[in-house]
């Protein structure tokens, strides 16, 4: 469960920040230190070291790689949003009844468009079932996006 913000404070994630991630950095470390004072040998017990200390930093791996995936879906969220907002600013349309026809990459791909071209090629990439390859090659007024983590 997510902790409250309040202002200027950032959002925690209990069970990942204060349970999970620190449970991990022990175990890899304790493992990483058991494991170094029976390296060498080749037994039983220093091969079950090897393998605690190897499946705890494959999990502390996966914990930190877990941030980005939630950084990158927020981000896609928001690129919708920003995509909506803009072809509402364009047409005087709402985007949503067009959304269920386009594929998530196609909407990432429609935010580079500049917003004479952004309601034509909308209904291009539905008409035609273009890929975001496609849309991104046919955008003439092309605007980057330099924020994407």
């Amino acid at each position: 469960m997510a902790n409250q913000p309040t202002k200027n404070t950032p959002m925690f994630y209990a069970w990942h920040h204060f349970v999970l991630l620190p449970a991990a950095l022990i175990l890899a470390g304790y493992g990483i230190r058991r494991y170094l004072d029976v390296a060498g040998e080749d037994s039983e017990i220093s091969r079950l070291w090897f393998t605690v200390m190897a499946l705890a930093v494959v999990g502390l791996g996966v914990l930190v790689m877990l941030r980005q995936h939630y950084a990158l879906q927020l981000q896609d969220r928001l690129i919708r949003l920003e995509v909506r907002q803009r072809y509402f600013e364009v047409t005087g349309q709402s985007l949503r009844p067009l959304e269920s026809q386009l594929e998530t990459g196609q909407i990432l791909a429609l935010r580079f468009a500049g917003d004479a071209e952004l309601a034509d090629l909308t209904q291009a990439a539905i008409r035609e079932k273009l890929s975001s390859k496609d849309i991104q090659a046919r955008i003439k007024d092309f605007h980057f996006d330099h924020l994407r983590v």
